[in-house]
């Protein structure tokens, strides 16, 4: 019989494949056909494998085009396809070489091109090019002191769309009058298409007041120079585009819900909206995974119970680590003593803030393993430390980077 570890490895392992952009692009594309055909621009954490799901379907039919993903994101080379490697979550001179290369590649087309823009979470950092007088190091200042202060994503994206010559509209606006047909993978909930990777190719629905208001709830420090680009209205119409969405965070919790009961788990989808604290969530899932042990609700073991979504921290120390392995850390002490119950949570993606580990994981014996050897889980989540200790105790979780990014799941799995 597997131990509650590796059911839960297995559960890993079987959501991440079910949320692969390969089969959601080509389904996309099966039987379209492109008699001028298409210019490719692939951007986010997942381009890569868009772009390479597009070229197998296509082949010839791509003219040209070019990849910007993350570091380490990029699987080798395409034909007719330049690929750039470029920063995230803080976008650096790679990401606006690469938004300046895409251009160039969409200029002077006519309606009878197309251009297909292939997007997926983390294409707001890695697709940037500032619009003058702003500079990349005035956009990486804001998004730091908004990463810091726990703003949502689409808090952040609403700031950046408003500083950039490529996001909230304005890339579809540089490809015409070619079509656009843009296929998303979602990494922002409940998929509103202006905020993912800050909409490039959709009128944007964040205005001058909604960022006025966001400066002012984080009491940003913002340069006088910037301040007229931020009363800029981004465009609220365009023309000759088509949006498919193919994947996003629901996706990925009924993929996990499956794998679960495969198991022998039943499972339930508790929510794939959550957006709180990391911590709040890890100490929630300990108090359900009590509940279900004392009374058997909301559903009796053995069970999985599963939320999607997308965390934040609150930057209070200088630690190592992200919310994922934040999220499980915060879980181990509420569900200490407690015999065969296991908390996960990881990116889907394969990267959890800046580190190589997509999560962590616990069981009801971490917090005792914790002790045994000195280790204190309260000093780590203070100083937002808990890659060093889940290290310590073979408690990361190590995908590397998948191919897709589709928000967060975390599971509490009780048999």
């Amino acid at each position: 019989m597997s131990t509650i570890k590796q059911d839960a490895q297995q559960i890993i392992r079987d959501s991440i494949a079910a949320v692969l952009p390969d089969a959601a692009v080509k389904r996309a594309l099966e039987g379209k056909s492109f008699p001028r055909g298409v210019t490719l621009v692939a951007i986010g954490k997942a381009a890569w494998r868009m772009a390479s799901a597009a070229s197998a379907v296509l082949g010839d039919q791509i003219n040209r085009g070019i990849v910007i993903t993350k570091y380490a994101h990029s699987e080798g080379p395409l034909q007719r396809i330049e690929i750039i490697e470029a920063g995230h979550p803080v976008p650096d001179a790679n990401g606006v070489a690469g938004a300046q290369r895409a251009l160039a590649l969409v200029s002077g087309l006519t309606a009878e091109d197309t251009v297909l823009f292939l997007v997926s979470g983390g294409g707001s950092a890695l697709f940037e090019l500032p619009t003058p007088p702003c500079t990349l190091e005035d956009i990486a200042g804001l998004t730091r002191q908004l990463l810091a202060c726990g703003a949502d994503i689409t808090e952040i994206n609403a700031i950046r769309k408003h500083l950039s010559s490529v996001k909230g509209g304005r890339f579809a606006q540089a490809c015409a009058p070619a079509q656009v047909l843009s296929i998303i993978l979602s990494d922002v909930l409940g998929d509103p298409l202006d905020a993912i990777a800050s909409g490039p190719a959709v009128p944007d629905r964040s205005t001058c007041e909604d960022v006025a208001r966001i400066v002012e709830k984080y009491s940003l420090d913002v340069p006088e120079h910037l301040r007229a680009l931020l009363a800029c209205e981004t465009p609220k119409q365009l023309s000759g585009v088509t949006t498919l969405v193919t994947g996003n965070v629901t996706a990925l919790c009924d993929a996990a819900a499956s794998s679960a009961a495969a198991l022998g788990y039943a499972p339930l989808v508790l929510t794939t909206t959550l957006a709180c604290e990391a911590r709040e969530a890890g100490s929630m899932l300990a108090s359900i995974a009590r509940e279900i042990r004392q009374s058997g609700r909301p559903v009796k073991a053995p069970c999985a119970v599963i939320l999607g979504g997308e965390t934040v921290v609150h930057l209070r120390g200088k630690g190592k680590g992200g919310r994922n392995q934040e999220l499980a850390l915060a879980a181990a002490p509420g569900i200490a003593g407690l015999a065969e119950a296991c908390v996960f949570s990881l990116g889907s993606d394969g990267t959890d803030g800046p580190t190589d580990a997509a999560g962590g994981i616990v069981t009801g014996e971490f917090a005792a393993d914790c002790r045994a050897r000195g280790l204190s889980i309260d000093a780590a989540l203070a100083n937002n430390d808990a890659y060093p200790l889940l290290k310590a105790l073979g408690a990361l979780i190590m995908t590397g980077p998948t191919g897709t990014n589709v928000n967060d799941v975390s599971v509490l799995l009780v048999r």
